[in-house]
């Protein structure tokens, strides 16, 4: 039992977290060392929009996050049916949004 809890991760989640963030865009740039993934919110009719939150991972965690992501679609889609992709309404994506330029 003592093993187990020297595996356990606690994780706190305060209030001002837990209520999220709304993102409708989500653009991501890399270097040979980070990937940085900015999350925007677009409002429809105004030109300008902001980057409400940034997370930077190192190669290996971005990789495992599109592996969770990967698996956790499938699981959705299995029980609500197939997410559709839309392609009205998207806004053209800057190539250099404040962050390190992709490489590819």
């Amino acid at each position: 039992m003592e093993e187990e809890n020297k595996n356990q991760l606690n994780i706190e989640l305060s209030e001002e977290v837990a209520g999220g963030t709304y993102s409708n865009l989500a653009i991501i740039t890399h270097s040979p060392t980070e990937f940085v993934v900015d999350f925007v919110q677009v409002m429809p009719g105004i030109p300008k929009a902001k980057v409400k939150s940034r997370v930077i991972l190192t190669p290996e965690h971005a990789k495992r996050l599109m592996s969770a992501l990967k698996d956790n679609i499938a699981k959705f889609e299995a029980e609500h049916g197939e997410i559709k992709k839309s392609d009205h309404n998207v806004p053209p994506i800057p190539m250099n949004f404040g962050g390190p330029t992709g490489l590819a």
